[in-house]
């Protein structure tokens, strides 16, 4: 089993690879960001694609859409300290086979990604609890992917130069992207909509 870990963080990468490394048929490839994730993933044909939401330069949304777009079959598990579940939805909604939360019990680890290779999916039980009893009234629920990193930087304290830099993209998108977004959460100035923002994280 051939597996890419898509993540900035040196110490959470040695981690992975410890929790691997005693599994003989396993073989560990690594990037720090998204380019060389992608780059990686063409380089290497991993069965899996652990991929970090938080990333340099693109997001792990945006590098999933990216690979899929390329190999409609790649089997792609999200790795994140972030376990809301609107974020676990849109993983699954980008294409993503299973979520894995940083914070979850590392014994689970690699049964979750035999059980993806072996092509199924996987979320963690609580996980699959919150999404399962969601309210359908999520002021989330109707956003996209793009529009909910939007989100999580809004709420995070960026404003949108900053934003525009970590996506790759231009101001104007951004200002676009949060006029919509002002729409959507029921915001009437920026300020509102950062409010909105970690309102919304926060349910």
């Amino acid at each position: 089993m051939r597996i890419l870990i898509v993540d900035d963080h040196p110490v959470v990468i040695s981690g992975c690879k410890a929790l691997l490394a005693g599994e003989a048929d396993v073989e560990v490839f690594d990037a720090a960001d998204a380019a060389a994730g992608y780059e990686a993933f063409l380089k290497n044909s991993p069965d899996i694609a652990l991929v970090d939401i938080n990333l340099p330069g693109l997001s792990g949304f945006d590098l999933t859409n990216r690979i899929l777009r390329q190999e409609p079959e790649a089997r792609i598990v999200i790795f994140s300290m972030n376990d809301d579940p609107a974020f676990v939805g849109r993983a699954l909604d980008a294409g993503a086979k299973g979520f894995i939360a940083k914070n979850d019990d590392p014994l689970l680890f690699v049964s979750a990604l035999r059980q993806v290779h072996a092509g199924g999916t996987y979320l963690p039980a609580n996980l699959a609890h919150k999404m399962a009893f969601a309210r359908f009234n999520d002021p989330l629920s109707s956003l996209s992917a793009r529009e909910m990193e939007i989100v999580r930087l809004l709420a995070a304290g960026a404003d949108m130069g900053a934003i525009a830099d970590k996506l790759g993209v231009s101001y104007k998108t951004i200002a676009n992207n949060c006029t919509a977004l002002k729409s959507k959460l029921g915001a009437k100035s920026s300020m509102d909509l950062m409010r909105a923002a970690m309102e919304a994280l926060s349910r």
